[in-house]
């Protein structure tokens, strides 16, 4: 969890680490994130790599917890202060993963792999998530049509007609649309 500390990073956020640590270890995520949260408040600005190490352990707490959002935010935290940081990059693929960010959780195991070609569980999801985006895509594309087709039949009601007057056609030449009216539906 916590890396080994320079003296000049040692002291109380440290211990307030430290002691989150415990408290993870022992299962305890919500007293470990106060523990985080705390060294986080008494931390100064400029040990950078402390501070991401705290916030990748908070967003584990919150990933334990089935805090998906605050765990990305978290995660994002930690590599704003530190780019190249495996784990919390990791993690917030995996997170974003549980939030249906499919494309962005991609993107991050990408990160990972570019910074570790044999990470596992990144090659995993590189080679599963295309085709989970792909169909995460076709049906947000038929809930839209859906929704689409609804406000159609609103404005064409009054006028005796709905969207099962129209017919959409596919040109497979051009991959435009020819519209077809029909009286008889």
């Amino acid at each position: 969890l916590l890396p080994n500390l320079t003296p000049q990073s040692s002291g109380i956020n440290a211990e307030y680490g430290d002691i989150g640590n415990e408290l993870f270890r022992a299962g305890k995520s919500y007293p470990a994130m106060v523990e985080y949260t705390s060294a986080l408040k008494l931390c100064r600005k400029q040990l950078d790599d402390l501070r991401s190490v705290l916030h990748a352990n908070r967003a584990a707490c919150h990933v334990l917890c089935g805090e998906f959002k605050e765990a990305e935010e978290d995660c994002s935290a930690a590599i704003e202060l530190n780019p190249q940081y495996l784990k919390a990059l990791l993690r917030r693929g995996q997170v974003r993963e549980k939030l249906e960010k499919l494309t962005q959780a991609l993107e991050d195991y990408k990160s990972v792999l570019a910074l570790d070609p044999r990470n596992g569980p990144a090659l995993e999801a590189t080679q599963r998530l295309p085709r989970e985006i792909e169909v995460q895509q076709e049906k947000m594309k038929q809930e839209c049509i859906s929704k689409l087709k609804d406000l159609g039949n609103i404005v064409l009601k009054p006028f005796g007609l709905s969207t099962d007057n129209f017919n959409m056609v596919q040109n497979p030449e051009t991959g435009g649309y020819n519209i077809q009216f029909s009286q008889n539906k």
